[in-house]
C-alpha cells in the first residue's frame, strides 16, 4: 500500500547544491520528492499537510563512518539500535564499517548484513568492505565480487595499510572496479603507544603523544600512489594543517582524492580531555585548538569533501579505564547535527554548505541516492530548529553505548522529524 502523500508547508528550504535557503514547501509523494518550491501552497486532493511553521527542512545527512557492531560486537551496538540513534539525529543513511567480527571480507557477510539492516533498520544502511582480509594489511580481499553484494567502499577501518605494495595493488585492482577506497592514514609504528596528540599538553599529563607526522607520512605516500593508479582515493579522517596542505596539493594535480574530517575533532581539542576524560580518547587523536579552526576553516572552503560521525560506540568496561588503557573512540551519530550547528553559530559555514559536506557530498562519493532537495529524489529528509537550545542527557541516548563527549554539554539545534522515503521514522514529543 503507498501513503498518502504529504504536503510539508511553511519550511525553510536548505538546498546544498543551490547553496540557497528560502521559505516554501514540499511534497512528498510515493517516497519521492515530487514538488518543492516557494509558490507550493496548496495540498493536492487526499493529501495531508505538516504546518513545519519555519523550521529547516534539509536532506537528511549521510554518514559514511559509523560502526554499527554486527556481527560479533551486538553489546556495543547493533543494527537496530544504532539505526534508531542515527534517526534521532536526523541521519538517513548510515555507511558501517568492517571492523566487526568476523571482519566484512566476505561476499556472504555483506548479504547477510544487506538482508540485516532491511530487516531491523529505519533508515538506510550500506556496508562497507574490508580492503585486507581479516583487517590484517596482507592479502587483499575480492574487490569485485564484495562490489557486486553490495559494498558500497573498501576500507580497513581505523588500521592503516603499513605495506606499501599491498597497498598500491589494492588501488589497482579497486580501480579497475571503479571502487573508492578509504583509508585511515595514521603510521602504526609512528604512532606507536601514544594515546594522545604528541606536544606541550601530553606532556603535562604525563601521556605517550602520537605525532602528526604519523598521519601526513601515510597521506603523502599515499597520494602518490593514487597518482600512479588514478584510484579514487578517500581519507578517512584527517586532523592537522599539514594534510590539509597534502590534500590541496593532490587536488590541485586533478587526482580522484577526496578527505573527511569527525564532527569529533571539529568539536573539540586536546585540552578537552581534562583530567583524563576518556570519552575524548579517539583515532587520530584531538589535535589543538589552532588544528580545529584550521579544520573549520577547511570545510568551509570545500578542502574537507565531508564530516562523518566516526561513531564508536565502547561498553562501560572499555571507557572505564586509566587513560592510556581506554578503548579508542566516542559516539557521534546521534550528535552529528547539532554538533554541526555549532559551526553555524559561531559564524564558519552556512547551513548549505554544512549540508553539502554532512549529505550531498557523501552520497556523491559513495553512489547512494539522496542528499538533494530534487524533484525525483528520495523523501530522505530532516526537520529541524537550528536554534532551539538543549542540554545533552546521556541516559536518554538510543544507542546502547554512552561513551559520548557531549553528555551534559549545551547544544543548539534540536531534530523535530526525520523522514525515510516520506515516511516518519523519528519524531520528537
Amino acid at each position: 500500500m503507498t501513503s498518502r502523500p504529504l504536503l510539508i508547508a511553511n519550511a525553510t528550504l536548505v538546498d546544498p547544491v543551490a547553496g540557497s535557503e528560502a521559505r516554501g514547501s514540499l511534497l512528498i509523494k510515493d517516497g519521492l520528492i515530487a514538488d518543492l518550491g516557494p509558490n507550493l501552497n496548496t495540498a493536492p486532493d487526499g493529501a495531508e499537510t505538516l504546518d513545519a511553521r519555519g523550521k529547516v527542512l534539509a536532506p537528511g545527512l549521510v554518514d559514511a563512518r559509523a560502526f554499527l557492531g554486527e556481527p560479533g560486537s551486538e553489546h556495543r551496538e547493533s543494527i537496530a539500535s544504532g539505526s534508531q540513534a542515527a534517526a534521532a539525529g536526523g541521519v538517513t543513511t548510515v555507511v558501517c564499517t568492517p571492523e566487526t567480527n568476523p571482519a566484512i571480507d566476505d561476499p556472504a557477510i555483506v548479504d547477510y548484513l544487506i538482508r540485516r539492516a532491511r530487516d531491523t533498520a529505519v533508515v538506510n544502511v550500506h556496508t562497507a568492505a574490508a580492503i585486507t582480509k581479516g583487517l590484517r594489511g596482507e592479502e587483499m580481499t575480492e574487490i569485485g565480487l564484495l562490489k557486486q553484494a553490495g559494498a558500497v567502499c573498501f576500507t580497513d577501518g581505523a588500521k592503516t595499510i603499513s605495506n606499501a605494495r599491498v597497498f598500491l595493488r589494492a588501488l589497482t585492482y579497486a580501480r579497475d572496479y571503479g571502487a573508492l577506497i578509504v583509508h585511515h592514514t595514521e603510521d602504526p609504528n609512528l604512532a606507536g603507544n601514544g594515546v594522545m596528540n604528541s606536544g606541550e599538553y601530553a606532556s603535562r599529563l604525563g601521556l605517550g603523544g602520537r605525532p602528526i607526522e604519523a598521519e601526513t607520512i601515510v597521506l603523502e605516500r599515499d597520494a602518490r600512489l593514487v597518482r600512479m593508479t588514478g584510484s579514487r582515493y578517500h581519507a578517512a579522517i584527517i586532523t592537522n594543517r599539514d594534510s590539509l596542505e597534502i590534500a590541496r596539493r593532490a587536488k590541485d594535480q586533478g587526482l580522484p582524492f577526496s578527505c573527511g574530517t569527525s564532527i569529533n575533532h571539529l568539536s573539540f581539542n586536546e585540552t578537552d580531555i581534562g583530567d583524563y576524560r576518556t570519552y575524548f580518547k579517539l583515532a587520530p587523536p584531538l589535535r589543538s585548538e589552532e588544528e580545529r579552526l584550521a579544520l573549520a576553516e577547511a570545510l568551509a572552503d570545500g578542502l574537507i569533501d565531508i564530516v562523518v560521525s566516526d561513531h564508536n560506540p565502547q561498553d562501560v568496561e572499555q571507557k572505564r579505564q586509566p587513560f592510556a588503557e581506554a578503548g579508542d573512540g566516542a559516539l557521534g551519530i546521534e550528535t552529528m547535527l547539532s554538533a554541526g550547528l555549532r559551526l553555524v553559530h559561531a559564524g564558519h559555514l552556512g547551513l548549505p554548505k554544512l549540508f553539502r559536506a554532512m549529505s550531498t557530498r557523501p552520497a556523491e562519493l559513495l553512489g547512494l541516492p539522496g542528499g538533494r532537495l530534487e524533484k525525483g529524489q528520495p523523501a530522505d529528509l530532516v526537520l529541524f530548529d537550528p536554534d532551539e537550545p538543549w542540554v545533552l542527557d546521556k541516559k536518554t541516548l538510543r544507542s546502547k553505548s554512552k561513551n559520548t563527549p557531549f553528555d551534559e554539554a549545551r547544544l543548539q539545534g534540536r531534530v523535530f522529524r526525520t523522514f525515510v522515503a516520506g515516511k516518519t521514522v523519528y519524531e520528537y514529543a
